[in-house]
This record gives C-alpha cells, structure tokens and sequence, in this order.
C-alpha cells in the first residue's frame, strides 16, 4: 500500500490542527467571535427533539462542547414532511422569535439532523449527528467532528447562516496563510474535487471562467453559472462542468464504493452552503407568505438551482408526481425570489468529502479505508476493553466505546459500538453490533446489523432488538399485501420469512397504512424485559433465517421499527452507555496503576 502523497499529508496535517484547536475550546467560555454564536441542530418530530435535547445537555454537563454559545434543537413544525429546505426556513422562524432584531448580527451554524436514519437504523433511535466515531477520548461524535472542522469559519463570515448536514465529514487544506471567507452576499458553497460517478448523486457546479487565467491553488473562489442537482454524466458534459486532471492536487480523487478505478475526468461536487443575513431574511419573508407547507423542499436542491446567470426554471417539473403539484409552485415561487441572486463556490482542490449515511459506507470508512484512516487519525478500537487481536491499518475491525470479553472475536471490517460482548460471542466480517448487550453464546454472521433499543410501553420499560442483513433495503414499500414476496429479508423473501415465524400476511403485521408496507413498519421484533433477553430473541431469528429453522413469533408482542423508535426510551439508552463509560474508565484507571 503506498504511502500518502505531498497533498494528502497536507490535509492530514490540517485535520489534526483543526481537531487540537477544537480540543481546546472544549469545556472553555469562548470569546465573542471566537467561535459560533449559534448551533442549531433540525429535529423531525418532539421525541428527536428530546433525543436530541438530553445529549446535548449531557456533553455541556461533561464538558465535551464550548461553552458561552447557544445551543437549539428546532423541531419540524407538525404535518406533512417538510424536508431540509423547509426545515431551513422554519428555523429562521425561530431564530428571529427567539433573537428578534439580534439576530442579524450573529453567525449560525445550522446542522439538518432531522429524519429516521433508514439507511444507518444504529443512528435511528439517538441521531445521526450523534454517531460515534473510532477516535478521542471521550470518543468524538459527529458533531465535534463538524464543529472542529468548521473552527476557523465564524472568524472569517459575516453575520449569516451556515447550513450543512449530520452524515458527511469535509476534509480540507487551504495552505497556512489562507482562510475560508463566507463574506458575501447571496450564497457560498463549498465545492469539492469529485468522480463523475459521485456528481450524478451530488449538486454539481458549473463555473463562470476565471477572471484571470492562474495555476490551481488550494483554494480558489470562483462564481457559479448553473447549480446541477443529481445529473447525468451526460448533462455534466453538456453543461461545461467537467474538468480534465492536470493539477498534482488532484491527482487522488475520492473513490465511489465498490470502483476501484478512478477517472481522469472530474467535476465540483457540493456539501455545504452559507447564505448572508439580507438573504435569510428574503427567504423568512418568502416563508411567512407561503404559510404552512405541504411537500419536501430541498434546500439544495431548490434552493440552488435557481442561482447563477444560466439557471433557469425548467427545474420546477422534474420529479413532480401528482401529490407534488405544491412543490412544482413551490419551486417556481422560489425561482422568482431567488433569481439573480449570486451563487459564489469555494473551490478546495484539496479537499475530501465522505458520506457516512448507511451501513456500508460506515463499514468501509470505519474498516477498511486506510485514506482516512491516516487523515483523521481512526483506531481499530477507542475507548474500550476488548482483545488485541482485532486488526490493524489495512483492514480492521472498529470497536468503539464497548467492553469485549477478551475470548470473543469479532472478524475484521466489522462495527460493534456501545455494546458488552460475552468470552462466547464471535462476530462475522461486515456486520454492525450496537447498543446490545450478549452474555451467552452467538455466533453473528457475516452482513448482519443489530442494535437494542430501550422502550417504555404503557410506563413499563422494555427491550426490543432489530436484525437486519446489511443489504436489506429497509426503505423500500410496496403497496399491495400481494407484493409482500418483493421485500428481500436477509436474503430470503419476507413471505417466506414470515411463513418460517408463523407470522400471517395482513394490513395487521405493518405499524404504518397499506401505503407504507415496508421491513421499517413490519410488526416482526420481540418486546423482552431484560437487554440480554431482547438481544437472545434477535439470535434466535438470526438462525431462523440462516438456517430455515422455523421459530414462531406469534406468541410475542411484536414492535416494528417504527414503532420501536415511538416507544423508545433515550434515557435508558443514554443510562446504558454512562455504564459502559464508568466501567470502561475505571478498568483503564486501574490498567494504569
């Protein structure tokens, strides 16, 4: 494996100063400018609001964030699904009631967290921006990553609002003597170096030409033509954003999952965008006309397609099903509203964007992707007991914030976090274990995923656990009850899943309507007393599908995932992991002895 280049070790470099200089100000009063005014982080109903509220207030109390900043959690305003765009708007809303005329001279940082994780369910229950990850100590969660990373940004904006979201990590160098500037009006973005394959799931930018013709630095401010959400390779090559590598910077572009080959060809992907304070203010107005909405607004999406001279409104109709026909008017308004308004990029020619929003792209980037490894400074184990065995750079299982019986195993390109691992548990390669607790024999194996979840039913509290295989698409519904054998269950139809548990096919078996029929609101997990029972009962259905061994359900109450996360009970969860953290400081105490 080679080592990394010039480029490379520069942005590993200034990680590594953004992560000490965050550390720093953790557990310290920050001076006025010195950091963010505000952080406001989006919560898509009031129990993730509550979620979101307890963690928060627990890492103030352990002094893992600056103080002296103001900290929210805005919650969706009740109805249909709004999205991040219309959840942008609404915490202008808030921050003007909350502010009134202050606000206008205070930079935030809004973080959209809102959503149920289908794609990463262990993120399910306490949130995305709340995800572990393999380094620190106490370990560093998603949002002391964002906020390390974005550390020298207040120093350098005007009074505004920064929006980004809670599963991609920027990775990024500018040189020591230059800054990113969010100073002005309209929007900024930042833009990123990408494979044309990563543009068709990406905004992507096409540029005005530079004014004047210079090498590529690092850093490069430049405006934008058009904003392409999501484009074809096609379109990419027909609207001019396409770029020919030429520049050493360059030369290592961000690999797609699953390609190993990386093309010469390359595009300016997004992540995150700023918009001035006279611009917030244009879009709180636009809300406030608008009222309640009814649809998914983007805020990239919607947004930023109608910036820049050669944006035009074909964009309102693409997409548009016939229960959408307010989101075609929405985009259309928003078009006018916007239209003119300046579309400013930062181009980081070196820089890294990684998404971590589902279960595969965690096991890659937690296991076996020794780039960022060696950028951020992962571990194969942090903050935990657990045999030496587990691995090394090249690929490795990740054990975060858990204590492992040093006789059990876990194979390498596996997750397990918070979780207590019994001398008699052995875990297959590409398999996530979170939030459990196995005291007595198991076998998991390869490509499974399961977490507990503490519920509290009726003020009883309870456990329920989910399995899933890795590959199994927990978004995916059908609509008919005849179509239930479309839903794939560890490999195996769910009918035939279902038939094995002694489970009958009805409207009865889904948490949701017949218009959500789906492995998310599929009534299909046991409630237990106790962690390790729940956790037994998982194991259980584990070896009826692995094996065909039929095992009936029918005898138990049934949760879906749904409704696991209507009944769940952070604090349970929360009670859970400061056992483990007690337990786990205080063997590294005596450890050090």
């Amino acid at each position: 494996m080679q080592g990394l280049s010039q480029a490379e070790l520069g942005l590993q470099r200034a990680t590594r100063e953004r992560l000490e200089k965050f550390a720093k100000l953790r557990g310290k009063t920050v001076q006025p400018g010195e950091f963010w005014d505000i952080i406001v982080i989006t919560a898509v109903d009031r129990k993730q609001e509550i979620a979101y509220q307890q963690q928060l207030s627990g890492k103030l109390k352990r002094k893992e964030l600056p103080l002296g900043v103001h900290y929210h959690v805005f919650v969706d305003p009740p109805g249909p699904k709004i999205g991040n765009g219309g959840s942008t708007l609404h915490v202008l809303q808030c921050l003007e009631e909350h502010y009134d005329d202050k606000w206008d001279s205070l930079t935030v940082l809004l973080i959209h967290s809102g959503g149920y994780s289908q794609r990463l369910p262990n993120a399910s229950a306490l949130g995305k921006i709340f995800t572990a990850l393999p380094f620190g100590d106490v370990v560093y969660q998603m949002l002391d990553l964002k906020l390390a990373m974005y550390i020298d940004f207040p120093a350098h904006m005007n009074p505004g609002v920064l929006i980004t979201c809670a599963d991609d990590i920027e990775l990024y160098n500018t040189g020591k003597t230059e800054f990113i500037k969010f100073d002005q009006p309209g929007f900024t973005a930042l833009a990123h170096p990408s494979s044309l394959i990563i543009g068709t799931t990406h905004g992507v930018f096409v540029l005005e030409p530079p004014l004047h013709e210079t090498e590529k630095g690092e850093l490069e401010y430049r405006f934008c033509h058009r904003f392409l959400h999501k484009p074809s390779i096609e379109s990419m090559h027909q609207s001019g954003a396409v770029y020919k590598k030429h520049n050493c910077l360059l030369h290592e572009l961000p690999k797609e999952l699953g390609n190993p080959t990386v093309d010469s060809e390359y595009v300016y992907t997004d992540s995150l965008f700023y918009i001035d304070h006279s611009t917030a203010k244009l879009l709180l107005a636009f809300y406030k006309q608008m009222g309640m909405l009814h649809c998914e607004v983007d805020a990239y999406g919607d947004f930023l397609q109608a910036l820049g001279p050669g944006a035009t409104q074909n964009y309102a109709k693409n997409n548009i099903t016939k229960e959408e026909t307010s989101l075609f008017e929405i985009r259309e308004k928003l078009f006018t509203l916007l239209k003119g308004l300046s579309l400013n990029v930062i181009l980081l020619n070196n820089s890294k964007f990684y998404h971590i929003g589902t279960t595969q792209e965690c096991l890659f980037h937690f296991t076996s992707d020794r780039k960022l490894k060696l950028e951020m400074g992962l571990l194969p184990a942090v903050f935990s007991i657990c045999p030496n065995s587990i691995g090394d750079l090249e690929k490795s299982a990740c054990i975060i914030h858990s204590i492992l019986n040093s006789q059990c195993s876990v194979a390498p390109g596996s997750i397990v976090e918070y979780s207590r691992l019994g001398p008699e548990v052995s875990v297959g390669t590409n398999s996530i274990i979170s939030g459990c607790s196995i005291d007595t024999k198991a076998d998991i194996p390869a490509d499974t995923f399961m977490t507990t979840l503490s519920v509290r039913i009726d003020g009883n509290l309870m456990y329920a656990s989910m399995v899933f295989g890795i590959e199994d698409n927990l978004k995916k519904k059908v609509t008919d009850l005849a179509e239930i054998r479309l839903l794939s269950f560890f490999g195996i139809s769910f009918e035939e899943f279902l038939e094995l548990c002694g489970l009958r096919v009805s409207n009865e078996l889904f948490s949701d309507d017949k218009t959500h029929l789906a492995l998310w609101t599929a009534r299909i997990f046991p409630v237990c007393s106790t962690l390790s029972d729940s956790v037994k009962m998982s194991l259980r259905i584990l070896n009826l599908v692995q094996n065909k061994s039929p095992f009936k359900l029918n005898g138990f109450k049934l949760l879906s995932v749904e409704e696991m996360l209507h009944y769940k009970d952070v604090e349970d969860m929360l009670k859970f992991r400061q056992q483990l953290y007690e337990e786990i400081s205080l063997q590294k105490e005596e450890s050090d002895l």
